[in-house]
C-alpha cells in the first residue's frame, strides 16, 4: 500500500507551498507532444498546484482528489478555469476508459499503491498516451534547507521520506505497461515570505506523521531557525519528474 495519511488538518496550509519548476512542466509537455486542448487527468490534485499549471498551458483538466478538505482548496484555486473535480484515488479514479492524453500525479504517486495506480492509469489513458509523476524536492545544498533538515533529523530519530524521494524508474518500468521511463528535472529559487515558508511546513504530511505530538514544537523550531533571515527568504527547490508513454 502507499503511504496513507489524512490530509484534512493539513489542507489549509497547502497554498503556502512553492510551485513546481515551470521548466520541468514545460519539458514534460514537449516530451509528450500534447497540444492545447488535450485532455489531462491530474490525480491526487490536492490544492491544485499542478492542476493550475496544466490549465495555464491550455489543457482541459479533470482533477481527482480523495480528501474533501484538499478538494475544497483545489476547487478554490481553479474556480472559473473549467476544471472538473471528482472524488477518487490513484487506484480508482472513477474515470472512463481510454480518455486522456496524459495522466499526472503531482506529489501524490507515493501516497498510492503505485502498481495499482499504474494499472488504473493505463486503463484511462488513450493508446500511446503519457503518465507522469513529479515532486518538488527541497534542495539540501541550499544553506536554509540544510539547516532545517539538520534540525528535523536531530529532533526525530530515523526521520525519512518514504518513496517520495526515491527513483520511480523501477516501479514504472516493472509494471510492463509503459515504454522506458524518461527522467526530467529543473531547479529554481523561490522568493518566499518567511511566514509562508514556515506555513508550508504545516502542510508537510511526512513530517507530521513521523513527528506525532512533537509536530507543533518542530514547526516552532523551524520558525525560530529562519527568523534571523528577515521577512523574505530565497530558497532553492528542484522539481523531479518521471514520465513514460503507454505501450
Amino acid at each position: 500500500m502507499g503511504e496513507q495519511w489524512d490530509y484534512t488538518k493539513l489542507a489549509a496550509h497547502y497554498l503556502k507551498r512553492p510551485d513546481y519548476a515551470a521548466a520541468a512542466i514545460d519539458q514534460l509537455c514537449e516530451l509528450a507532444l500534447i497540444q492545447p486542448g488535450a485532455l489531462v487527468c491530474d490525480v491526487g490534485a490536492g490544492s491544485g498546484h499542478l492542476t493550475k499549471e496544466l490549465v495555464a498551458r491550455g489543457y482541459v483538466v479533470t482533477a481527482v482528489e480523495p480528501n474533501a478538505a484538499m478538494r475544497e482548496v483545489g476547487e478554490s484555486v481553479t474556480r472559473d478555469k473549467g476544471v472538473r473535480w471528482f472524488t477518487g484515488t490513484g487506484e480508482q479514479t472513477g474515470q472512463p476508459d481510454h480518455v486522456f492524453d496524459m495522466v499526472t500525479f503531482g506529489s501524490s504517486f507515493n501516497t498510492t499503491d503505485r502498481s495499482a495506480s499504474l494499472k488504473e492509469t493505463a486503463r484511462i489513458l488513450k493508446p500511446r498516451a503519457w503518465f507522469a509523476c513529479l515532486w518538488n524536492h527541497r534542495d539540501l545544498t541550499d544553506p536554509i534547507q540544510a539547516a532545517v533538515e539538520d534540525f528535523i533529523k536531530s529532533s526525530i530519530a530515523g526521520y525519512g521520506y518514504g518513496s517520495r524521494r526515491e527513483d520511480q524508474t523501477e516501479v514504472i518500468n516493472g509494471s510492463g505497461l509503459f515504454e522506458p521511463v524518461q527522467f526530467l528535472e529543473a531547479s529554481y529559487v523561490a522568493t518566499l515570505a518567511t511566514v509562508d515558508y514556515v506555513g508550508a511546513w504545516r502542510s508537510h504530511a511526512t513530517l507530521a506523521q513521523q513527528a506525532g505530538d512533537k509536530f507543533p514544537s518542530i514547526i516552532s523550531g523551524i520558525e525560530r531557525l529562519v527568523a534571523p533571515n528577515g521577512g523574505t527568504l530565497q530558497v532553492r527547490y528542484t522539481t523531479r519528474l518521471w514520465a513514460a508513454r503507454l505501450k
